[in-house]
């Protein structure tokens, strides 16, 4: 699985055979430098071989370019296995750097990076390297490759570029939650707007139905008041009638 881990850093001096004149290996305290093909041993080449000879190795496969001014870094190249890259430079004097790093590390800034440790060994060490042995110089450089590691070790730190990219994936992932919390919003406000809408037609019919309640009630009641209106006027004819005819008949013999 490939990343943008910063590995270690190598100082070979070139020739026939690489010589290895200074080695630091930030990455010993999360990584381990075996294997089998798949994983960290396809780069740093297996169990029978350290990182430095497989660096080694591929620096003499495929040499860095020339470079004709001297006291400068160039013919830089980045080889890649499955899950690294192996990016390295070298100058006139043969004097060559390299640096192992994740698939996903930026080659601008390991080319930064070798650059600017290169500004600092060349000066101090440039003379004992024509003539080092293999490994000599990797205590007094430990210092410098550390301090070269750390400051590297995270590229969005040192590249504008990356950082900014990182910036722009950073405020895309907040736009995404954004649009993702303003949909759902929308959703939660259209449904509002249904269930408003249909509380409203709800009440439109519930006001039209007491509307035509209180109409049958109202009607109701009329039929009632004129019920009781003809029964009391029945039940008055009932009895007046017959007192007036009574009456009127008691006159009418009198007068006879």
């Amino acid at each position: 699985m490939s990343d943008n881990k910063l590995r270690c850093l190598l100082a070979y001096r070139l020739g026939a055979d690489p010589v290895v004149l200074a080695k630091y290996d930030y990455a010993s305290q999360y990584e381990s430098h075996g294997g089998s093909s798949g994983d960290a041993g396809t780069l740093y080449g297996g169990r029978d071989k350290n990182y430095a000879d497989a660096v080694a190795l591929v620096i003499k496969n495929n040499p860095p370019g020339q470079v004709k001014d001297s006291n400068k870094l160039g013919g830089f190249k980045c080889v890649q296995s499955e899950v690294h890259q192996v990016c390295f430079g070298a100058d006139s004097e043969g004097i060559c750097l390299a640096v192992i790093v994740g698939l996903k590390y930026p080659s601008r800034v390991a080319t930064q990076l070798l650059l600017e440790l290169y500004g600092q060994f060349q000066p101090k060490f440039g003379l004992q390297a024509k003539a080092a042995t293999n490994n000599s110089l990797s205590r007094k450089a430990k210092a410098m490759f550390k301090s070269t590691c750390e400051k590297y070790a995270d590229p969005t730190k040192v590249d504008k570029a990356q950082g900014v990219i990182a910036k722009v994936d950073q405020v895309k992932s907040t736009m995404s939650d954004n649009i993702a919390t303003m949909l759902k919003n929308t959703e939660n406000a259209e449904t509002i707007a249904q269930q408003s809408e249909q509380l409203s037609e709800q009440a439109t019919v519930f006001k039209k139905k007491s509307s035509d309640l209180k109409k049958q009630m109202w009607w109701k009641n009329f039929k009632m008041t004129l019920l009781l209106i003809g029964v009391v006027t029945a039940i008055i004819l009932i009895i007046v009638v017959p007192m007036i005819l009574r009456v009127t008949g008691n006159k009418v013999t009198g007068d006879n």
